[in-house]
């Protein structure tokens, strides 16, 4: 029995050899497949990646490239209407001297002509300057506001009604579209 079982095992082992062999050549095809398929897939999600990469970079540059058109808009129009801000600060003591020039000039019988030339030169300037944007702030007889008034000095108030009301105003204030550039300088009742 030994030897025919040793012949058996040397044929179940050829058997083996040839089964196996079988299965690695038919295995490798397999495997070759589905390597070239990866191969083939590779790049593609490579170049899907790749896309969305730049995709994703052209967007961003995009919104940065619009904030940034906003901001220097932005920008442009803030130094103009600071620069017309500073101009017209400048010229807010003009408006002062116009003011009391005409109430010295009432003060004066005669001089007539005076009166009307420095009227027309007053009317001028400030029209120009409220196109400009130049609003003249109304202070006398309000509540006084201490984001739109500088209080100089406190009074008694004559009745309860002006109590912490504006008595008098010193040096007007002026708002510029909507924006105090200079506070108005008042006497206050207490």
């Amino acid at each position: 029995m030994n030897s025919s079982d040793q012949q058996t095992h040397p044929n179940e082992e050829a058997h083996e050899a040839l089964e196996n062999d079988q299965n690695e050549e038919i295995g490798t095809p397999e495997n070759n497949i589905d390597q070239s398929e990866e191969n083939n897939q590779d790049p593609l999600v490579k170049l899907q990646a790749e896309l969305t990469e730049v995709q994703d970079k052209y967007l961003r540059m995009y919104s940065e490239f619009e904030n940034f058109k906003r901001r220097t808009t932005k920008e442009r129009a803030d130094l103009l209407r600071s620069a017309n801000q500073e101009t017209l600060v400048s010229l807010l003591p003009v408006l002062d001297d116009f003011d009391r020039a005409q109430k010295s000039i009432q003060a004066t019988e005669g001089n007539d002509a005076i009166k009307t030339g420095i009227d027309l030169v007053y009317n001028k300037l400030k029209n120009i300057l409220q196109q400009k944007g130049l609003k003249e702030m109304e202070s006398t007889h309000q509540i006084f506001d201490s984001e739109f008034h500088e209080a100089i000095t406190k009074i008694p108030a004559g009745t309860e009604e002006m109590k912490d009301k504006v008595m008098d105003t010193l040096e007007k204030g002026y708002f510029l579209n909507e924006k105090v550039i200079r506070f108005a300088k008042v006497v206050v009742g207490e």
